[in-house]
């Protein structure tokens, strides 16, 4: 017997994304989730009604320390308008906390011409 999952390789998840979101493409309420916004989890032990396998196990990614939705979506492996909805209903059920970006100055790191040029410069090295 192997431990190879031949499902997931050859033929993708087994449960489809819209499966997962329940059919919605967007986060309930009002919740704006840009791709740096912070999200943290907060403490408490109550779970929704809603918690499902797939929101629990978002919920078990983000309290291993705060992190920008970005990194979510590569560490949890799923889809941003995914990870959106599924961040919409944690929130929701108040077991997270999603902050907006903190805006940069104008004429901060950012726009730095030096900066940017060594950005592309490591982009292009990987």
């Amino acid at each position: 017997m192997s431990d190879e999952h031949w499902y997931e390789d050859e033929t993708g998840p087994m449960v489809r994304p819209y499966m997962v979101t329940r059919g919605r493409t967007r986060p309930s309420g009002a919740h704006a989730i840009d791709l740096m916004s912070r999200v943290t989890a907060l403490e408490t032990d109550a779970q929704g009604p809603d918690i499902d396998h797939a929101r629990a196990a978002l919920l078990g990614v983000i309290r291993r320390g705060p992190r920008p939705v970005v990194e979510l979506a590569a560490d949890a492996d799923l889809p941003l308008t995914v990870l959106r909805v599924l961040l919409g209903d944690l929130a929701e059920a108040g077991l997270i906390r999603i902050d907006e970006p903190r805006k940069l100055p104008a004429g901060g790191p950012a726009t730095d011409p030096g900066l940017l040029r060594e950005i592309v410069q490591r982009l292009r090295e990987i």
